[in-house]
C-alpha cells in the first residue's frame, strides 16, 4: 500500500469525523439556543397573562378604590371611616353603592374567575379574606335596599394586608416583565423572529 495514499484516506477520514462533529454541534447550538428562547418566552407570555388578566387589573381597581376612600374621609374631614355617624349615612351608602361595591365586584370578579394566575402555589389569606369581606357588605347592601340601615359595614373586616400584596405583586411582575424584555438575546430573537 502507498503511504500517500494512506494520507490521503486519513485526511478525508478526519475531514468527514470533523464535519459530522461540526454539523453536530452547530445543530446542539442551535436546539439549545431554541429552546432557551422558547422558555424565556413561555415565561414572558405568562408575566404577560398574569399582569393583563390578574394583577394589573387588581391593582388598577384596588388603587382606585383607596384613592376614592381617601378623598371621602378627607372630604368628611376624617382619618378613618369608623364609626359612620348618622348624619354621614347616606353619603356612606352612596359612596359604597356607586364606588366602592363595583370596584370591590371588580375584583371579587378576577380573584374568583382567574385565580389560576396567582404566582403563589397556594392562594394567599388576603385574597380570600377580601372575597369574604365583599360577600359580607353584599349582605349589608341587601339589607339597605330593602331600607334597613341598621348596619354600616361588613361584619368582615377589610384585610390589611391585600393592598400590600396587590402592590407588591404587580411590582415585581413588571421588574420580571422588563427583565425578560430587555435581556440581550431576547432582543436579538425579536429581531429576526418578530410577531
Amino acid at each position: 500500500m502507498d503511504p500517500s495514499s494512506f494520507t490521503t484516506l486519513n485526511l478525508s477520514q478526519n475531514a468527514a469525523i470533523l464535519t459530522i462533529v461540526l454539523a453536530f454541534a452547530g445543530y446542539l447550538v442551535t436546539f439549545l439556543s431554541a429552546r432557551m428562547l422558547a422558555r424565556r418566552r413561555d415565561k414572558l407570555d405568562l408575566v404577560n397573562k398574569r399582569l393583563n388578566e390578574f394583577y394589573g387589573p387588581l391593582y388598577v381597581a384596588s388603587e382606585a378604590g383607596n384613592i376614592a376612600y381617601r378623598s371621602l374621609l378627607q372630604k368628611q374631614g376624617k382619618s378613618q371611616s369608623f364609626p359612620i355617624l348618622d348624619d354621614e349615612m347616606k353619603e356612606w351608602v352612596l359612596w359604597m353603592t356607586t364606588i366602592f361595591m363595583p370596584l370591590n365586584d371588580i375584583r371579587e370578579k378576577i380573584i374568583i374567575e382567574k385565580a389560576y394566575l396567582i404566582i403563589e402555589e397556594q392562594m394567599p389569606t388576603c385574597l380570600l379574606d377580601f372575597v369574604t369581606h365583599v360577600v359580607g357588605y353584599k349582605a349589608v347592601l341587601a339589607k339597605w335596599a330593602d331600607g334597613d340601615y341598621g348596619e354600616r359595614r361588613s361584619t368582615i373586616g377589610w384585610p390589611p394586608e391585600f393592598d400590600v400584596y396587590v402592590k407588591r405583586s404587580y411590582a415585581a411582575l413588571k421588574a420580571e416583565q422588563t427583565q425578560l424584555l430587555q435581556s440581550g438575546i431576547w432582543r436579538i430573537y425579536r429581531r429576526f423572529f418578530p410577531r
